[in-house]
C-alpha cells in the first residue's frame, strides 16, 4: 500500500522538476492534486469497491486536463483571471502530479481500477527489466501471464475488489475491534522517496532566495 505522504511526496517532486513559478502556494496546490486520488478511501465507505477505482481512474486526469488545456486557450481564461498568468502552469502540472504521483504508484502496488466506469476491471503493473549474459534483454511489464512479477496482472472488479486501509478495513460493517494500520513509508525505496522529494523541494526553495 503506497501512503499519502508517499503520493505527495512524489507530487513535490514534479513540482519541484516543472514548476516555472516555485513558491508555498504552487508546491501546496501541486501536492494538493497528487493527494486528491486518496479520497476515495473515504468514498469507499459508502460505494463497495469504490478505492482505488472513483478517483484513481485515469479519466479523472484526462478530463481534468482536457478542461484546463482548453481553459488556458481561451482569452477570458478562468485560471488566469483567478490565479493570474501562472494559473494554467499551475494546474496543467497538478494534473501531472495527479498522474504520475496519485495513481500510478497504486498502479504498482495492488493495482488500481484504470478506466472505471468505463471499464470496471483493477490492474496491476509490475515487472523487470534486465540484460542476461545468455537471455538478452528480459523484460516481463507487457507479460499478461499469471505468474509472480508478471507484467501487467488483471484483478477483479468493484463488484468483489476490497483494498485494505485504517479508515475501510474490510468490506461491509468493520469489526468493533479491528486493528487500523494507516501507514507512512512501508519501504526503504519509499522512504528514499520521501527524503529524496524534501531535498528537492529544499533545493527549489534556496534557488529562489538567491
Amino acid at each position: 500500500m503506497v501512503s499519502t505522504v508517499v503520493h505527495v511526496s512524489v507530487g513535490a517532486l514534479v513540482a519541484a522538476a516543472l514548476l516555472r513559478w516555485f513558491d508555498a502556494k504552487s508546491l501546496a496546490v501541486v501536492c494538493a492534486f497528487a493527494a486528491f486520488p486518496d479520497l476515495d478511501t473515504f468514498l469507499g465507505v459508502w460505494v463497495p469497491g469504490g478505492h482505488r477505482a472513483l478517483l484513481h481512474t485515469l479519466l479523472v486526469p484526462a478530463v481534468l486536463g482536457a478542461v484546463v488545456y482548453w481553459d488556458a486557450r481561451r482569452a477570458d481564461s478562468w485560471l488566469r483571471g483567478r490565479f493570474g498568468q501562472r494559473g494554467p502552469h499551475v494546474a496543467a502540472v497538478g494534473v501531472l502530479a495527479l498522474t504520475f504521483g496519485g495513481i500510478l504508484p497504486d498502479l504498482t502496488a495492488n493495482g488500481v481500477n484504470l478506466l472505471y466506469p468505463v471499464h470496471d476491471r483493477f490492474y496491476t503493473f509490475s515487472g523487470r527489466l534486465h540484460l542476461s549474459s545468455t537471455e538478452g534483454v528480459v523484460q516481463t511489464f507487457v507479460d499478461f501471464a499469471d505468474e509472480p512479477g508478471g507484467g501487467g496482472t488483471v484483478g477483479g472488479t468493484t463488484e468483489n475488489t476490497h483494498y485494505y486501509t485504517g479508515v475501510d478495513v474490510e468490506r461491509g460493517p468493520d469489526p468493533a475491534d479491528a486493528e487500523r494500520v494507516f501507514p507512512v513509508v512501508s519501504s526503504g525505496m519509499e522512504l528514499v522517496v520521501v527524503l529524496t522529494a524534501a531535498l528537492g523541494v529544499a533545493g527549489r526553495f534556496r534557488e529562489q532566495k538567491r
